[in-house]
Formats: C-alpha cells, sequence, structure tokens
C-alpha cells in the first residue's frame, strides 16, 4: 500500500491536527468574509486570535502564536496596512510598542470570537455535547503535554 494511501485511510495525529485546523479556519474566515472581512487571511489568526483590546506587546504575540518576531512583525505590518491594528506607545513603558485594535479590528474580533463559539456548537451538535466536551478535554491535555519550543509554524 502507498504511504499516501495509507495516511489518507489512517490519518496519524499530525495530519489529523492539520485537517482540524485548516477546516476551522476554512470555516470561520469564509463566514467572517460573509460579514465583510474578506481580506482577512488564516495566517492573521497568529494576532488576531490573542489581541488584547487594550492592546498587546509584539513579543507577547509572537510567544502566544509560536511565531519568531519576524513572522509575527510581517503579519503585524499587514495587518496594519489592511486597517485591524495600529502600532502606539506602551504606558507602561516608554521604550515598548502596543499593538493596538483599531475599531475595524475590535468588530473583526467580536465577530470572529461569536463565528468560533458558533463553529464549537455545530461540531457539539454533530458528535454530542459530552464527546466535544471530553474531546476538547483531551485535545487540551494533548496539547499541553508536548513541547511548544521548536521551529515557527510558518516554517
Amino acid at each position: 500500500m502507498r504511504r499516501s494511501t495509507r495516511k489518507e485511510q489512517d490519518p496519524d495525529l499530525g495530519i489529523l491536527a492539520v485537517q482540524l485546523s485548516a477546516r476551522v479556519q476554512r470555516a470561520l474566515f469564509a463566514r467572517a468574509a460573509e460579514q465583510g472581512f474578506e481580506d482577512v487571511r488564516p495566517r492573521h489568526g497568529a494576532v488576531m486570535a490573542y489581541l488584547d483590546v487594550e492592546g498587546t506587546r509584539p513579543g507577547e504575540l509572537a510567544r502566544l502564536a509560536g511565531r519568531n518576531k519576524q513572522t509575527m512583525g510581517a503579519i503585524l505590518d499587514e495587518l496594519e496596512r489592511l486597517g485591524y491594528v495600529r502600532r502606539a506607545p506602551d504606558p507602561a513603558d516608554r521604550r515598548a510598542r502596543l499593538i493596538m485594535p483599531t475599531e475595524r479590528g475590535l468588530r473583526f474580533m467580536e465577530v470572529s470570537d461569536a463565528l468560533v463559539n458558533q463553529i464549537e456548537q455545530d461540531l457539539s451538535d454533530a458528535i454530542g455535547a459530552d464527546r466535544y466536551r471530553a474531546f476538547r478535554e483531551v485535545l487540551q491535555q494533548g496539547t499541553t503535554s508536548l513541547p511548544a519550543g521548536g521551529r515557527d509554524a510558518e516554517g
């Protein structure tokens, strides 16, 4: 049996994780586009998923998203150009910068949080609430049991 056939018929953890992530992202970004956010892409989730209303430092965003600072900088530049974020001085430390959501960024954050909740509800409805709750618990345990370090997910 060819390796690709075997992996398709019995996908390993890495394949399942990528497929789950890709399907959630496709659903999220397709629904977001329907609500006027057609310019946001999955790579922007590295910022938008973790951005605080009161702003977040770029290094903290990179850490939370598992991206290196260079990759995060490129994503931030793009989101700033698209009008979702702006850079501002950190009032707690004049040398530091905060990434602040713009009005458009705040609207996207609200919409995407609601969409993710709906996607989770859809999955819970599909497999059953108890199974979904157990799935999330096991997924969380599995995720935290593996090391977070290593190369940037973007390459």
